[in-house]
């Protein structure tokens, strides 16, 4: 008999402890995030009633549809995806969290968005660290000059950083790319910048989150080994 998703929940929940446990960390540190792409409603409230309640997508019309449609009582619902700048002012109204600042200038656009609609929005800066060309984000050596800049945008308020390696990398390269984020992150966290409370570290998915985890990753995003395989339209 196939697992429901309560116990696939329960049995990445249990992984995740695991692998904070194998690096000496409290578990209770890291949170676990279900990315919720391609999943209707119906199999979302599953996942709530599972015991989920940090959610992902990675589309703005996704997340404002699921907003509008689920019981999020007690819930976070982050956007990870892409921002395209048309989408911006629906981000700032939706999202209690952007993980996926790219640019400067969806930055400034989220920071004009927060003063129009009276809100400040918690943001991670999304690292490019495998310099993948296919990748948005920032690179490595540019983003503590960013941060500083980023920072001074009124409402935009940078809470970490977040970063995909390159999917075909071996897990040697997997794990070098976790380690140099890492370092990037207490770098950064260590010069105490105005504005910034360098906290988070969100990386890790379905196929590399333990390693993530023994890297010092404190968020991992993940989709299919909760909700099973996507089915894309």
């Amino acid at each position: 008999m196939s697992e429901t998703l309560r116990e696939r929940y329960e049995r990445v929940l249990g992984r995740v402890q695991n692998a904070a446990a194998r690096a000496g960390r409290n578990p209770d540190e890291i949170r676990l995030m279900a990315v919720t792409k391609t999943m209707e409603e119906p199999v979302i409230a599953e996942a709530i009633e599972a015991g989920v309640r940090l959610l992902g997508e990675n589309k703005v019309q996704e997340l404002t549809r699921k907003r509008g449609s689920l019981d999020l009582t007690g819930c976070e619902m982050h956007l990870i995806g892409h921002l395209q700048s048309n989408k911006t002012a629906k981000a700032v109204e939706c999202a209690d969290m952007i993980q996926s600042v790219d640019s400067i200038r969806i930055a400034r656009e989220i920071s004009k968005e927060c003063i129009k609609q009276g809100r400040e929005m918690p943001v991670l800066l999304e690292v490019n660290i495998g310099r993948d060309p296919a990748k948005f984000g920032f690179m490595p050596e540019e983003t503590a000059d960013v941060l500083a800049e980023i920072a001074a945008f009124p409402g935009v308020k940078v809470r970490g950083l977040m970063t995909v390696p390159p999917f075909l990398a071996a897990e040697s390269e997997t794990e070098k790319f976790f380690s140099q984020m890492f370092q990037l992150f207490i770098d950064i966290r260590g010069k105490k910048m105005d504005n910034i409370c360098m906290h988070i570290l969100s990386m890790g998915m379905s196929g590399d989150f333990e390693l993530a985890i023994a890297q010092g990753s404190n968020l991992v995003r993940v989709g299919s080994a909760i909700f099973g395989e996507r089915y894309y339209r």
